[in-house]
């Protein structure tokens, strides 16, 4: 009965209980890393950051009308913020594709092992080397 109470009150109340962070994959780590390459890549071929980072943003609002489990990469907050921030990097400080795309790779992974309290994954180890 006290448990019932308590789940009322917090519906009435408004309380949102906390959602767990998405884990990303490995699949999704390699997937975003040749995201970011092509974002260089497009800036190679003369892509504005304005152009660019304009149709991220609109693809990304775009894309929140999707259940996040059907989405590809960004499904919540902290996958969207690593890919901007990556995508921004690619502009704000130019380096070669193939660097930006190995950045995002090690940010991503070491992402996975903060995720996994830290534990090494042997998939992880083998593809980034």
């Amino acid at each position: 009965m006290r448990a019932k109470l308590w789940v009322l009150a917090a519906v009435m109340g408004g309380l949102a209980l906390p959602a767990t962070a998405h884990e990303l994959t490995m699949s999704e780590c390699l997937e975003g890393s040749d995201f970011i390459k092509n974002a260089a890549l497009s800036r190679d071929y003369g892509m504005s950051r304005e152009d660019f980072l304009g149709r991220m943003e609109s693809d990304l609002v775009a894309i929140q009308a999707f259940p996040p489990e059907l989405r590809w990469f960004v499904q919540d907050q902290d996958d969207e913020t690593l890919l901007m921030g990556f995508a921004q990097r690619v502009f704000d400080s130019p380096q070669a594709p193939e660097s930006h795309q190995s950045d995002f790779l090690a940010a991503c992974v070491q992402r996975r092992a903060m995720q996994s309290g830290g534990a090494a994954r042997v998939e992880d180890a083998v593809l980034v080397r």
